[in-house]
């Protein structure tokens, strides 16, 4: 019994670390080839000093870094279905890859505009 309880928390521990060793591999692809995404992380160093220069309130600071993550989150979804697109259509134009394109880039665009329209209001308050 409790060798396949130890065995059990075993196979977990390796799947964990495994599991953050794919993320890994993925931020540091977006890192890597997307221009976007290393754009969106130096707007996180502006982001995070603005945090630390402007004293605000904790729950504004979370709020905001909130928004900041689901912002690379979605870069990271629109990344990952361009990839596939990409593999899918083998270079070939079709009306549905360019949908399915447009709309997951629409979807970081409506992100930015919330992050950007956010930290306005905050400025405008502040």
């Amino acid at each position: 019994m409790m060798g396949r309880i130890v065995a059990g928390i075993r196979k977990s521990v390796v799947h964990l670390f495994a599991s953050a060793g794919y993320s890994l591999a993925g931020l540091w692809a977006c890192v890597r080839d997307e221009a976007a995404f290393r754009q969106e992380l130096v707007v996180g160093i502006v982001h995070f000093g603005l945090i630390l220069w402007l004293d605000l309130p904790r729950a504004t600071c979370v709020f905001l870094t909130v928004l900041y993550v689901l912002l690379l989150a979605v870069e990271l979804l629109n990344t990952s279905i361009e990839a596939v697109v990409d593999l899918a259509t083998e270079g070939r134009v079709h009306s549905l890859a360019k949908k399915a394109k447009d709309c997951a880039s629409a979807t970081v665009f409506c992100m930015v505009v919330l992050f950007v329209g956010c930290w306005l209001y905050v400025l405008g308050m502040k």
